[in-house]
């Protein structure tokens, strides 16, 4: 069995309250898709944008591929994402509510071996809401210390 590549934005349920998920396929060269298998990206600054009627993540870092040549790709260029019309339409219209964003929550290779991008529809969190997030954490642990004495 092949090893498993999903690489996690942590970060993202730390700043954000996500709301919806969904999947959506990537537009990748050859060297990126690479670089992936080998586990060498970071989602943790990454975040979506509409271009026209266009979905793209931007600020997501895919090394170079060790191997590649003159035609290796551009670590941080703009990726298009692959959703179907109704979801794009869906996100547009809530993304243009304020305090909505659309932020990557992890990055996988499905069964088939393509790239996929979990992204979700997030609302911003508050200062204070990131301490009670911050404190459950620490119950869980806390709890989970006490079971396993």
């Amino acid at each position: 069995m092949p090893n498993v590549i999903n690489i996690k934005n942590r970060r993202a349920s730390f700043e954000y309250y996500l709301l919806e998920q969904f999947t959506a396929g990537l537009l990748l060269t050859g060297t990126e898709i690479k670089s992936i298998r080998e586990a060498k990206a970071n989602i943790n600054d990454a975040y979506c944008t509409f271009k026209d009627d266009e979905l793209f993540v931007l600020n997501m870092h895919i090394a170079e591929y060790t191997y590649g040549t003159y035609n290796n790709h551009n670590p941080k260029r703009d990726r298009k994402l692959l959703l179907n019309a109704r979801e794009l339409k869906k996100l547009k219209n809530k993304v243009k509510e304020k305090g909505f964003t659309i932020v990557p929550v992890a990055l996988f290779i499905n069964e088939n071996g393509l790239a996929k991008l979990n992204i979700a529809l997030a609302k911003g969190k508050h200062s204070y809401d990131k301490r009670e997030s911050l404190k459950e954490k620490d119950m869980k642990r806390e709890i989970s210390r006490k079971e396993s004495d």
